[in-house]
């Protein structure tokens, strides 16, 4: 019988391959109409994949109490890299750095960085969580330092991602959860303030709210993304037979990718690749359960939550069940950033279950 790591390997195989496969055929048109070659973003897809099992390795072999060490360098460094998008000269765009092939964007490597930096920061205060100036400030703080730059990229979507991850994170290291559930009470006049005050932002929740209104403007992309997917029907138009993907859906290479997906494999083939999706986080967790320690444990589910959480809201948006938020799907979007961050979180679940395997422990989830 396979073991956690063989598992989680095999499951994360099949999702990175299956990823290439689909970019290949969702990114063909776009990518002949940019660069006169269909095969393009693939190769570019596949070195990214090249340079994400390096990351993979990485957390994988080394030791996990490394990172505990320079936890506060990589934040420093990840927040860095995040507020020089902010830079016209160094930035590619709003959210991303650098020139020509090598664009890259940091707030993908801040999660990793956020993820590492909590966990060592909540084993460093145990003890102290259950004070606020201990437990929930320090790490509201750092949160809010991220914020300010995503809000000015703006990327509401990805701060979305680094808020759950520390309020997850808080709560399973042993913050109490009462204290995080004032905290979210008194957010709530923010988020509406952040929502009113930046205009895209309102007609982007206007358009949920009421996409008719909006189906041949912000909306339409949300319209293509059903249509394709119903076309799909049971078992699927058929490997590389989307209509959706030329050009009548934007993002069809990266953000919508599940529409094109889809309309191709149609309902059977969706349903055993979001099991796939759902067997890697069991296995994270699973994986935190037996971590040998406090530390291996918080890695190992903020890795799965990570994954598990960002799947659900690209797939959210597609279906149109929360308002467009600009995220990948892992492994399956076209992006050489996210899928270097995916599989280092994959090996950073690696990381933990060789960890357990060696000395196994138990982990006692915190009561709400």
């Amino acid at each position: 019988m396979l073991g956690l790591e063989e598992r989680v390997l095999v499951v994360a195989a099949f999702l990175v391959l299956a990823g290439l496969l689909f970019v290949s055929t969702a990114s063909a048109p776009v990518s002949a109409r940019l660069y006169g070659d269909p095969w393009a973003m693939l190769r570019r897809q596949a070195v990214a994949v090249g340079l994400g099992l390096l990351a993979l390795l990485l957390f994988w072999r080394v030791d996990y109490h490394r990172w505990a060490e320079v936890d506060d360098i990589l934040l420093g460094g990840a927040w860095l890299l995040t507020a020089l998008t902010l830079v016209p000269p160094l930035s590619a765009g709003a959210r991303w750095l650098g020139r020509g092939p090598l664009v890259f964007q940091p707030s993908e490597l801040g999660k990793i960085a956020l993820l590492l930096y909590l966990s060592g920061s909540l084993l460093r205060r145990e003890g102290l969580l259950h004070l606020p100036k201990h437990g929930l400030l320090p790490h509201l703080f750092v949160l809010g330092l991220f914020a300010v730059i995503l809000l000015l990229q703006p990327d509401f979507g990805m701060l979305a991602v680094y808020a759950c991850l520390t309020v997850f994170l808080l709560w399973a290291g042993g913050v109490p959860a009462r204290h995080l559930l004032l905290t979210g009470l008194a957010s709530l006049p923010l988020g509406a303030v952040l929502l009113l005050s930046a205009r895209y932002r309102l007609e982007r929740f206007l358009a949920f709210l009421n996409p008719e209104a909006y189906r041949h403007t912000l909306a339409y992309q949300l319209y293509q993304a059903v249509i394709a997917i119903g076309s799909g029907g049971i078992l699927g138009r058929g490997l590389g037979a989307s209509r959706a993907k030329l050009f009548y859906l934007p993002s069809a290479h990266n953000d919508f990718v599940f529409a094109v997906v889809a309309e191709e494999i149609g309902f059977l083939g969706v349903s055993l690749l979001m099991a796939l999706y759902a067997a890697l986080v069991v296995f994270g967790f699973q994986t935190a359960r037996r971590a040998p320690d406090k530390l291996g444990a918080l890695y190992a589910m903020g890795a799965s939550f990570l994954l598990g959480l960002q799947t659900v809201l690209n797939l959210g948006v597609v279906v149109g069940v929360l308002p467009v938020t600009g995220l990948t799907l892992p492994f399956l979007s076209y992006g050489g950033t996210s899928v270097v961050v995916s599989l280092g979180l994959v090996g950073l679940i690696l990381g933990v279950a060789r960890a357990a395997r060696v000395s196994p422990g138990v982990w006692v989830m915190p009561e709400v």
